[in-house]
């Protein structure tokens, strides 16, 4: 039977279904308001045909509200609107409870990327005993984030679960009865959700999701590439950030920290009791009911008392496994012996930690801290550090520091900042001992600079929790561009130093190094900021391989392409030769997790995805080092954008901008996160405190994606002027790097609609800013489409177009709402008597419009 192409199965499975239960949706009672649904595809049909012909939102509006609602008073109005928006936010959830349920249906689950097509290539080109011999070595890491790029409360999060399964089951009255309660319930959360909250919330993709996809994932490996052989390695795990990333967030203490490796535990133990009990239904044979009452009682126990002093060892839980494994296999003909196995399995995934809970900080957090530790110890005359320590040159501090011996006593403290990081330290150790060393292992340095700043840490934890060997990874991640090009330099510092090679030589030889893309993007533009990237980890790979150390990168990686995210087993399969990929890791945040790894389908083919990128560029010669003269046309097309995107930046109207006629400081009042909108107190908006989430999501609001191609344009402008288009071209056609750098670009552009905005360039402050961004944007545009040799954006894509133009669609009406309320604000705030109630309403609508919009852009990552 051939299989439809790709977009016929969207359309037939996707998008005919959303018509069909767009359409029951709109004939439910919407509180008390039942003409929403029939007044939306009206002011829907007015926003395209006002846009079409040049009008701005108001227009469109206020000429809505003449043609079909000209008796509504203007509270009417108002309460009209805001239905509009509740509407579109679950209209949303729908399309994506549809797009799940379609998953496996419009993706080939055995088609190219996956495991199956990955193992049936290495067969048919003799290359088995060598991608066993990649797997025995190489591992993918996911690690959950807790950072605010999605907006549905768990209680929306559960009712998208309950209609993705009746949308699969074809269910009319559940879907109903479904729609119904979506009408009902609330999307706005009235608190920001504790850093606790944000765990519990991802905990749930572990229990339900992660726990069986991984498993899955693991299974089929055994069972199908080691021909049911013990494997060496675990391939896959997790990595966790709520409770443990105290980067900007004063709220997350160590009490916290505890807290959520406690709940982690609870929850894995609570998945093994279930499965334990479903095996008890099918293990009723002799000399298996014992042990198997046995771990059914013992961890339903542990599942409540996770550390009570009888509880279960995961030793003692994996032997008791393997001891029911033995009986079956001897006495009873392997009868469910893949289940016991799948079990066994699991233990080796998760263990009793169910995530690796990663502790992170500011650099510059730590040396506040740091020089309080120098200054108490001094002063308790400890002589752990020299008396001149602050006088010494930064090789000397590194020397000194990785010499440190002594304890220090936190009751020593006063600064309540000192004693939590303290603590903290104290936290891991005590995480390990209860969850296993692999519970709370990496303690990641943002913002790291120097050398350092790894060594003032390697210290603390020393003199703080540790002795003299230190089971915890200390993960440096370089951000800026600056910082990217002297990452090589730190580490080759950091590598020539004894105490720390030995270190390096106790964690196995192994170095996990961080690189941010979010605040590389924000700080160097798109080109850029990727490039660096690459640069860092061909220098990072050149000194870590000189000194016999194994460097594992790890990605912060968001979920649009101007945080890192677009296709990322693309990215990783474009890696070449002369960057380490033993390893895959990369941040999974907010509607990335839900779209890309939200149901067991999605979680397993995108996971999938990823091993096979890594392993693919290992095991195929696709992608061979760049030439000289192709990395000298990438190397100038970064520096191009570069000084094009720093330009702009420096553009005096840039802050401006973004404060004014963006939605950038509405992001504080959405609580969505726990952490504060921005790094800095002061009132005045300073770039440098802007994080990277709200800085990029304010120009997705605005549809203007500015950090996904500014400077792109300009730089293959200046090959075009210099008649040397061809090298660009020759470029896009050697480098899978710069095609998929390209690509994800296009995604960027293919979401921009500058219609929304034009009446932006009629302002008399902001109008030449306006024009200078869509500038860039048509640049970008033509050169794209002129190297791609496409006649439209994203034309290689046909089915990821679709989907982004149904959502597009979808928000229309809401942008159009959040314009119109921008602009009332700005005249509100030209007006001498300021009527605090009205700009109050429309602030309102401003802040709920940003749920929709960004719910709506999942298909980013």
């Amino acid at each position: 039977m051939s299989i439809q192409p790709k977009l016929v199965r969207f359309n037939d499975n996707v998008l005919a279904k959303y018509q069909i239960y767009n359409s029951i949706f709109m004939t439910l009672p919407f509180d008390a308001i039942t003409k929403t649904g029939v007044l939306l595809p009206l002011f829907h049909e007015t926003c395209d045909k006002g846009f079409a012909q040049g009008d701005d939102p108001t227009t469109i509006v206020e000429r809505f509200f003449e043609k079909y609602q000209a008796r509504r008073s203007k509270e009417s109005q108002i309460k009209l609107l805001f239905r509009f928006i509740q509407y579109i936010e679950r209209q949303v959830v729908l399309f994506d409870a549809i797009e799940d349920a379609a998953f496996p249906v419009v993706n080939n689950m055995d088609g190219i990327g996956t495991l199956r097509h990955l193992k049936e290539n290495a067969v048919s080109d003799g290359k088995l005993e060598t991608l066993i011999k990649y797997l025995n070595e190489f591992k993918v890491r996911i690690v959950l984030t807790a950072h605010p790029t999605q907006f549905y409360p768990g209680s929306v999060l559960g009712i998208i679960t309950d209609l993705t399964k009746a949308i699969e089951a074809n269910d009319l009255l559940l879907i109903n009865n479904l729609l119904a309660q979506l009408g009902k319930t609330p999307f706005f959360k009235k608190k920001k959700p504790t850093p606790y909250d944000e765990a519990i919330s991802l905990i749930w993709y572990l229990e339900h999701v992660f726990y069986e996809s991984f498993g899955k994932i693991f299974d089929y490996i055994q069972q199908n590439i080691y021909d049911q052989l013990d494997m060496p390695n675990e391939i896959i795990n997790i990595g966790f950030w709520p409770g443990g990333d105290r980067d900007g967030n004063p709220f997350v203490t160590p009490e916290t920290t505890l807290k959520v490796a406690l709940k982690l535990k609870q929850a894995v133990l609570r998945n093994y009791y279930r499965d334990i009990k479903h095996l008890k239904r099918k293990l009723t044979f002799k000399n298996i009911e014992e042990p198997i009452l046995y771990l059914e009682r013992k961890l339903y126990d542990a599942s409540i008392s996770p550390n009570a002093k009888n509880a279960i060892t995961l030793d003692e839980f994996i032997t008791t496994l393997q001891t029911i494994k033995d009986i079956i296999k001897n006495e009873h003909q392997s009868l469910y012996l893949n289940e016991i196995e799948s079990l066994i399995n699991k233990t080796s995934l998760f263990g009793f930690r169910f995530a690796t809970l990663d502790v992170r900080q500011d650099s510059r957090k730590h040396n506040d801290v740091f020089q309080d530790v120098v200054k108490t110890l001094q002063k308790k005359k400890a002589s752990v550090f020299p008396d001149n320590f602050s006088e010494l040159t930064p090789k000397q501090q590194v020397n000194a520091l990785s010499k440190v011996k002594g304890k220090l006593n936190i009751a020593w403290f006063k600064d309540e900042f000192s004693i939590r990081t303290l603590k903290t330290m104290e936290a891991i150790k005590e995480i390990q001992t209860s969850n296993g060393e692999l519970a709370a292992n990496r303690y990641i340095i943002s913002n790291n600079q120097t050398a350092v700043n790894v060594m003032e840490l390697y210290a603390m934890l020393k003199i703080t929790a540790f002795d003299d060997a230190l089971p915890v990874d200390i993960v440096p991640l370089f951000e800026t561009v600056p910082d990217l090009e002297n990452a090589g330099s730190v580490m080759e510092t950091l590598y020539t130093n004894k105490a720390y090679r030995k270190h390096v030589e106790q964690r196995g030889d192994k170095q996990t190094i961080m690189l941010g893309f979010s605040d590389g993007t924000k700080d160097g533009g798109y080109l850029m900021a990727n490039w660096a990237i690459f640069k860092a980890k061909e220098a990072l790979t050149k000194v870590s391989r000189k000194h016999k150390i194994a460097v594992v990168f790890f990605d912060g990686r968001g979920g649009p392409p101007a945080r890192g995210g677009g296709k990322t087993h693309n990215f990783y399969a474009s890696l070449g030769p002369t960057i380490e990929d033993k390893e895959v890791q990369l941040t999974i945040q907010g509607q990335t997790i839900s779209s890309n790894f939200g149901t067991l389908d999605s979680s397993q083919y995108n996971m999938e995805q990823l091993i096979s990128s890594g392993i693919l560029n290992r095991l195929s010669d696709t992608n061979p080092k760049l030439s000289r003269t192709d990395k000298s046309t990438m190397n100038s097309l970064a520096k191009i954008s570069y000084k094009a995107y720093s330009n702009f930046k420096q553009h005096p109207n840039f802050l401006g901008y973004l404060e004014r006629m963006s939605t950038l400081k509405f992001y504080a009042k959405t609580n969505i996160g726990s952490r504060p909108s921005k790094r800095g107190t002061s009132d005045e908006l300073v770039f440098s405190d802007l994080r990277a989430i709200p800085f990029v999501g304010s120009w997705s609001q605005l549809k203007q994606n500015v950090p996904g191609f500014f400077g792109v344009g300009t730089a293959l402008k200046h090959y075009e002027d210099k008649g040397e288009f061809r090298k660009v071209k020759q470029l896009y056609k050697n480098s899978s790097f710069f095609k998929t750098l390209i690509e994800n670009s296009m995604m960027s552009l293919s979401k921009s609609f500058f219609d929304l905005t034009k009446y932006m360039s009629e302002d008399e402050e902001f109008g030449g800013f306006w024009t200078l961004i869509y500038e860039e944007y048509t640049l970008s545009k033509r050169l794209i489409l002129k190297l791609t040799g496409y006649k439209e954006l994203m034309e290689e894509e046909p089915s990821g177009k679709a989907s982004i133009a149904v959502r597009e669609s979808i928000v229309l009406p809401l942008l159009t709402i959040q314009q119109f309320a921008l602009k009332k604000i700005q005249e509100l705030r030209k007006q001498e008597e300021i009527d605090p109630k009205e700009l109050d309403i429309y602030e309102k609508i401003v802040t709920r419009s940003l749920f929709g919009n960004i719910n709506a852009s999942r298909n980013s990552a």
